[in-house]
């Protein structure tokens, strides 16, 4: 096997830091002891930290992100594992067009999809209410969990599901320990990059979203555009770390190459 020689080396460091220089700036920001954000930054202090305590509106947006990711990501999983199937395994005139409005949320911009939930929501009357906020959600981000889900059980091998029937294994059972498992890795993958999107979501979201019912990205776009204090880049700096743990966490127990690759 050829190494990578020091050119490639040099490219790769470069690109990586390309990558990574927005979220170090961001990072070195949120420990300014400034009222302001301010590049460089002079002295180190934990005040915009302690400021995300004695700001409620961020904490209570943050948990109806989670809340809002978690049901919006689990039905899209739900939704897609019946419909990847019934479209990998079966051929039918209307196969082609069916997955193309599956997908269909993909081509369209979210601001576009945002002006269209808050006309059908105001003329409807439902405005207001976590769980339509939660369809919105699940009609942007099942694109997202179906194309994983879709490229798992194309490469599946259909024979391990033959043996399991032949040898007299109830359906049920044949699903839950052998068709599941062989197309975990794209479910989780799907489940995970569903969670991410739905929990960054601003455009879309910031038309549909109530006083009450207001999610993270939305409550940190309308906090940036009334100050510039660095309690937003605090807040930032949490999520990266958050999401660090949770990223060494989940290659601990299931392993990152299995799950974003596929790999079984």
């Amino acid at each position: 096997m050829r190494k990578n020689r020091w050119p490639a080396l040099c490219y790769h460091a470069l690109f990586i830091a390309f990558i990574l220089a927005p979220l170090a700036v961001v990072v070195a920001v949120s420990f300014t002891d400034k009222g302001y954000i301010s590049m460089p930054v002079d002295g180190l202090s934990l005040r915009w930290f302690r400021a995300i305590a004695q700001a409620p509106e961020m904490v209570q947006a943050f948990w109806i992100s989670i809340w809002l990711g978690l049901a919006s990501a689990t039905t899209a999983v739900i939704l897609s594992v019946p419909a990847a199937l019934a479209m990998v395994r079966y051929r039918f005139p209307e196969r082609s067009a069916l997955m193309a409005f599956f997908l269909s949320p993909l081509m369209i911009p979210p601001v576009v999809l945002g002006v269209a939930f808050l006309r059908f929501f105001n003329l409807a009357g439902i405005s207001g209410s976590f769980p339509w906020l939660v369809a919105t959600h699940v009609i942007f981000v099942a694109p997202y969990s179906l194309r994983l889900v879709l490229a798992a059980a194309a490469g599946m091998d259909r024979d391990a599901e033959r043996a399991a029937l032949s040898l007299g294994a109830p359906r049920r059972t044949m699903v839950r320990r052998v068709l599941l498992p062989m197309i975990l890795p794209g479910i989780a993958g799907g489940w995970l990059l569903a969670f991410t999107q739905s929990f960054d979501e601003l455009t879309m979201t910031i038309f549909v979203a109530t006083p009450g019912m207001t999610t993270l990205p939305v409550v940190m776009y309308n906090h940036i555009a009334q100050t510039i204090d660095p309690l937003v880049a605090s807040v930032s700096t949490v999520l990266i770390a958050v999401t660090l743990v949770l990223m060494v966490l989940l290659d601990r127990v299931v392993g990152l190459e299995r799950v974003l690759a596929g790999n079984h």
